[in-house]
């Protein structure tokens, strides 16, 4: 029997099922043959306070070997922009942050606007938590935590990837060990109505294909409106995205067309692994992470390379798995637009999105 990370129901039901998956944040050095350990990947969903997460996780989080990209970069930017205009940033505030371990922090431009960071264990003014909470495997203990971290009429500004986003998009390959959560409003509303916070403001991004960034409170709660649809229509997506990727592959090969991925990230390694996907159709990853050069994908035989690979020898086609990496990417590597490349997202099945004839 499973039990839920945060409001400890037992009632729920398995909507996605991924089945044995090579651990997404572990890249093997090219020279390991493998083959990889493979462990359940399956997501549950609580029927008493809804929130969709990890069924288990028997795996041990590797140091994080991601690069923050620009268009994160962008949206925290504009994320403190627009907290600040509601009036809810002001000069001499102090603050607490829960950063994510795959990198960014907001500290640097809070302290711009002149609030004050303070240690571990600190009370604060406003805590911050951009992507960080999903990483807690007890989920009732970390709400527990941040609300005890705030002082009399703080807020606390949680960022997340939104549940009605993934299920919209058919992202089902957002699923991976040690993202122990996958947050709606309506659930982040019941977990931390236990200990006296309600969500009091809310802003929309299109990062990620939909990010929410909820302001809680003490005060008068708001109703946040997200459509959700049923968790469990992910499952449909995944043969239809697999089965998608890997005939446009083929097809590719057929026509003689040499193709290289782009962003050796989590979500590319489910993907990669149940499309059966492999250094016979996709000959290498290139990913802006050091830490990651020289290694290969989880569960499959494709090395990820430097960017610099690609603008020495442009390919025909980049196949882009993180879709928001494209504007910065292209920046980075002109000469791909001058050989005439073209660029294709993976997701949700692989389409054109830039280059000849897009």
């Amino acid at each position: 029997m499973l039990t839920c990370r945060a409001c400890r129901g037992t009632a729920g039901e398995i909507v996605l099922d991924l089945g044995a998956m090579p651990a997404s944040d572990t890249f093997p050095p090219l020279a390991d043959p493998g083959p990889d350990p493979v462990h359940p990947l399956r997501m549950w969903q609580c029927a008493a306070c809804g929130l969709a997460q990890l069924a288990e996780d028997p795996t041990t989080p590797e140091e994080p070997r991601g690069v923050e990209p620009a268009a994160l970069v962008a949206q925290a930017r504009d994320a403190v922009g627009k907290v600040t205009e509601a009036g809810l940033l002001r000069a001499g505030m102090t603050v607490a942050e829960y950063g994510s371990p795959h990198g960014g922090s907001w500290l640097p431009m809070l302290a711009d606007l002149g609030l004050r960071s303070v240690g571990p264990g600190t009370r604060a003014e406003v805590v911050l938590d951009c992507f960080g909470m999903m990483h807690a495997a007890d989920q009732q203990a970390a709400v527990a935590e941040r609300a005890g971290r705030l002082t009399d009429g703080g807020i606390l500004l949680l960022q997340y990837h939104s549940l009605a986003a993934i299920v919209r998009s058919g992202q089902w390959n957002a699923l991976r060990h040690g993202h122990f959560a996958y947050y709606s409003a309506a659930a982040l509303r019941r977990m931390f109505a236990p200990v006296g916070l309600t969500p009091t403001a809310a802003w929309e991004f299109d990062l990620y294909g939909g990010t929410v960034l909820l302001a809680f409170s003490r005060g008068r709660g708001i109703d946040h409106p997200e459509s959700i649809g049923p968790a469990g229509q992910l499952q449909q997506q995944v043969d239809f995205s697999a089965t998608a990727l890997r005939k446009w592959l083929l097809g590719e090969a057929e026509r003689g067309r040499r193709v290289i991925g782009y962003g050796a990230a989590s979500r590319a390694v489910a993907l990669l692994v149940r499309a059966g996907v492999d250094a016979d159709l996709l000959a290498s990853v290139a990913d802006a992470s050091p830490a990651k050069w020289g290694r290969r994908m989880p569960g499959t035989r494709i090395p990820v390379i430097r960017p610099a690979e690609l603008a020495a020898d442009p390919p025909d086609a980049v196949l882009l798995f993180v879709p928001d990496l494209l504007a910065e990417v292209r920046r980075q590597l002109p000469e791909l637009t001058a050989a005439g490349t073209s660029w294709v997202s993976a997701e949700p099945s692989p389409r054109l999105v830039a280059g000849p004839g897009g």
